[in-house]
């Protein structure tokens, strides 16, 4: 009986796995450019490449929308691979339209972000990484599924591109949790999704 009452415990005060939305922007607020080009990222890095070591460690899930997942097929049909790591984490891509053949490692999801956003915190694990693009970070962001953003400003504008959010009137506070300035002028801000009041009109 105590055991029990010790694991209900345990499970109650679990700690929860975050999704978390990690991007680089440039200072006028681009992920990509309009046609997905990111050659403006093609920079030299400080040491400690913004901390991303640490943070994939972080892992052990990414979620990524269709086009993203399109530009990684791009990616490895052009003869590149994949860097491969110590845990290679799992990949979920939402999409309605799956293909008939899907990269290793790579499940596509059709379900409701709500029901499969409850259903994976609930499994044992690492935090969550919500890759993009700004369409699935948006549609889960309205659905009160992402929890921070760590977001590395780039000092570049690019004039015109892809949005980190995509566009909709939404009032969604948040709460900076840290910021760290590097040598090269990038700007990581640490921002929490504030549990204050939300205004997502409906679709």
């Amino acid at each position: 009986m105590i055991n029990s009452r010790k694991d209900a415990k345990t499970q109650r005060f679990a700690k929860k796995r975050k999704i978390i939305v990690s991007l680089a922007t440039s200072a006028d607020g681009f992920i990509a450019r309009k046609d997905g080009g990111v050659d403006w990222l093609d920079r030299p890095r400080p040491k400690g490449n913004y901390g991303m070591g640490e943070f994939w460690k972080s892992i052990d899930t990414i979620l990524l929308g269709r086009k993203t997942y399109d530009f990684v097929v791009q990616f490895v049909r052009s003869g590149k691979s994949i860097p491969k790591q110590k845990h290679e984490p799992k990949h979920y891509v939402f999409s309605h339209r799956p293909p008939k053949k899907v990269l290793p490692g790579f499940e596509f999801v059709k379900e409701p972000i709500k029901k499969f956003a409850t259903r994976l915190r609930a499994q044992k694990g690492k935090n969550i990484w919500m890759m993009g693009g700004g369409g699935i970070i948006a549609s889960f962001l309205d659905e009160g599924e992402i929890d921070e953003f760590v977001i590395s400003v780039i000092p570049i504008f690019i004039g015109e591109g892809i949005p980190l959010i995509a566009s909709r009137l939404r009032t969604i506070p948040l709460k900076l949790l840290s910021t760290k300035k590097f040598p090269d002028g990038v700007v990581t801000l640490h921002y929490a999704v504030s549990g204050g009041k939300r205004s997502v009109p409906s679709a």
